[in-house]
């Protein structure tokens, strides 16, 4: 479970301190997916990056499966996956194994299990084609399967996806859309950001919308369906957006 208790990120910019969340406050509980929706710089990837101990509240407390992300990072690092849209982590010079296999190492995994996942990893991915071609060659698209493979290798309990599906075509879209399925299905928690309301809709047991650093919605789609009287997500969330998540604002 991830527990996210009165959190607030200050960035101190250009003279001025720039604050990034405002007091979020947010549980997940275990085998649940739930979907961060906000438009771009409302702090989805600050508090994505504070839950996997990248950097530090200015106050407030995260705890991920009972440890604390600031006082017990170590711990926290081992059950968690996470891949952020923009930053695939890999190195250009390695083939997509070798990328596997470092990163499998670093991870203490040994030479057997990581030789299994990797083949099984390829063959989820279609990138048997492409296992031994230098990273640096890859389509966004390629590199962004060898990301994601990166991601779960370790098969982490706990998995951060970042705005993973930006920028990739319409079947390396469909391929991540099933493995969130799958990884749900294998009771692994996710959370999944986006500002795609399609892919919310599709993957997220809970949604909780973002903006300007505030939380102004958490909960199930069917309860904010009913809440709104309105199934058109894109349509609710522009609105709460206006009225800073007040309903009779």
């Amino acid at each position: 479970m991830i527990h996210i208790q009165e959190v607030t990120k200050q960035f101190y910019e250009k003279k001025k301190y720039v604050t990034a969340l405002k007091h979020v406050s947010l549980k997940v509980e275990e085998g649940e997916v739930l979907g961060l929706l906000g438009e771009n710089g409302a702090g989805k990837t600050t508090l994505l990056r504070s839950i996997a101990t990248l950097i530090q509240p200015s106050s407030g407390e995260i705890q991920v499966d009972g440890f604390d992300t600031v006082k017990e990072s170590d711990e926290v690092k081992k059950r968690l996956g996470v891949l952020f849209g923009s930053e695939t982590g890999l190195y250009d010079r390695l083939t997509a194994r070798e990328n596997l296999e470092y990163f499998a190492s670093l991870y203490g995994l040994g030479a057997h299990e990581t030789k299994v996942r990797i083949e099984k990893l390829a063959k989820t991915f279609g990138m048997r084609d492409y296992l031994d071609r230098r990273v640096g060659s890859f389509s966004k698209g390629m590199r962004q399967k060898v990301a994601i493979a990166r991601t779960i290798l370790h098969d982490p309990d706990i998995i951060l996806f970042d705005e993973p599906t930006t920028g990739l075509d319409i079947t390396s879209s469909s391929v991540f859309r099933q493995l969130v399925h799958q990884l749900k299905g294998e009771g692994k928690t996710i959370i999944f950001s986006s500002h795609y309301v399609e892919e919310i809709t599709a993957l997220c047991d809970r949604v909780a919308m973002i903006h300007k650093g505030e939380l102004v919605y958490e909960g199930t789609l069917e309860e904010l369906y009913r809440e709104e009287n309105n199934q058109d997500l894109n349509y609710i969330f522009m609105s709460k957006l206006v009225r800073g998540g007040q309903k009779d604002a």
